[in-house]
């Protein structure tokens, strides 16, 4: 059945501190109903280890993905989309950063995946894309939102009305992604890099971070700006607030505890 197949491996790294997730399924990685629904049943597990600190999403092979699986849209009812990509875009509402290394291919549902992720991380071979016009549909797990707010609404209806595909090149210079590297290899090392990066900080600044970025930006600058100065303040009555400051009088690596 064409609902069916592939996987969402969940592996562990960094003393069970960061959590893995790769697409697996033949060579392009095509993302089955099933797998959609696997994306989050991995991330409720995630989301409730309070040892996993950072998510990293990869696509196993030379592809992130293609996209979904067309046929297996065919046998789904119409009703039974109408809740579609919310288990796709289970990163977005995740409390810790997640990483998209996208190497190769990352089409359709692909791309909605790593629109909803918090850092995309590329290689000069990446393209992505939102082809769905060519099947006489749209993008349906957050696409056009995503893409019209990360790159304005102007370019976003060009690549959807469209699905002409954006470059490396482009996804940096329109700030899908903050750097390019020269292939698979330099993209581990570029994400290794990150993640180095994101266990050294205060588990719950990053995600109070994420979080009023991702609500404040949709909203009234006032609001955002009330927001980001209350959890500002709340910030500060935390250990890891009390630590930092130590740490940097006393001119030492600071330990966070999330608290």
């Amino acid at each position: 059945m064409a609902l069916t197949g592939g996987e969402i491996r969940l592996d562990r790294s960094h003393d069970g501190r960061v959590a893995n997730l790769t697409l697996s399924h033949g060579r392009y990685n095509i993302v089955t109903m099933e797998m959609r629904s696997v994306m989050s049943e991995r991330f409720a597990e995630i989301n409730a280890d309070p040892q996993i600190q950072v998510v990293v999403i990869r696509g196993e092979g030379d592809h992130f993905t293609s996209g979904g699986d067309i046929s297996g849209f065919i046998e789904v009812e119409p009703y039974e989309l109408t809740d579609l990509g919310q288990d796709i875009t289970a990163p977005a509402r995740s409390p810790k950063p997640v990483i998209a290394a996208v190497d190769g291919y990352c089409f359709g549902v692909g791309f909605e995946l790593a629109l909803a992720t918090d850092i995309r991380l590329v290689t000069d071979r990446t393209q992505f894309a939102l082809p769905e016009m060519r099947l006489g549909m749209m993008p349906g797990s957050g696409g056009t939102q995503r893409l019209a707010r990360l790159v304005g609404l102007s370019r976003a209806k060009y690549h959807v009305l469209t699905a002409a595909r954006i470059n490396a090149q482009q996804a940096l210079d329109w700030g899908l992604a903050p750097s390019i590297s020269a292939g698979a290899e330099a993209l581990a090392e570029e994400v290794e890099r990150v993640v180095q990066t994101l266990l050294g900080y205060s588990p719950i600044a990053l995600r109070t971070a994420k979080e009023v970025l991702d609500r404040g930006v949709d909203g009234p600058l006032a609001t955002g700006v009330e927001l980001e100065r209350k959890s500002y303040a709340m910030l500060r009555s935390t250990h890891d607030f009390a630590e930092g400051v130590a740490s940097f009088n006393e001119k030492r690596t600071p330990t966070f505890e999330g608290r």
